[in-house]
């Protein structure tokens, strides 16, 4: 028998029945960034993209997504989201973004926050590539879960 949790003893995907787990609060952090060009940085910072307000778009883009998980992650549970925030935090080589999502549920919000952060930089990509189209997405990662079985965990711990 596997012991992975997706995967039944016939080797078939299948979805795990979280339905004898506790409800309790999950949180989960996770975080990626969007290296860019100084130009492309310019014109999101001064609100000269033409294709309107970058980081708002981004934000409602990744909050939307995390809401849609389980439409885009074939396994995975959807869950009434408490809490979505998306913070995006641009610099000189690019922007940072960081998303923290929560509910009280029988299952982690661990995807949730990865999407969300994934697809705020997609939108990122897409709203400024007429100004770069070289821009890198990278170190997309859990930062950390808390709640659940599994209990907490914190990314180099």
């Amino acid at each position: 028998m596997s012991s992975l949790t997706h995967i039944d003893a016939a080797g078939a995907a299948r979805m795990v029945d979280v339905g004898d787990k506790a409800v309790t609060r999950r949180q989960a952090v996770a975080a990626g960034r969007i290296d860019m060009s100084a130009e492309a940085v310019r014109a999101i910072r001064d609100g000269a993209v033409a294709k309107g307000d970058v980081l708002a778009v981004a934000r409602i883009a990744g909050i939307m997504a995390a809401k849609r998980t389980s439409d885009l992650i074939p396994l995975c549970h959807p869950l009434p989201l408490s809490r979505v925030d998306l913070a995006l935090d641009i610099d000189s080589d690019g922007v940072a973004a960081t998303a923290t999502v929560a509910t009280s549920g029988v299952t982690g919000v661990e995807m949730e926050a990865l999407t969300a952060v994934s697809v705020a930089l997609l939108t990122l990509y897409d709203m400024a590539k007429a100004i770069d189209k070289g821009m890198i997405l990278r170190d997309i990662r859990l930062l950390s879960k808390t709640g659940g079985k599994s209990g907490d965990w914190h990314a180099g711990t």
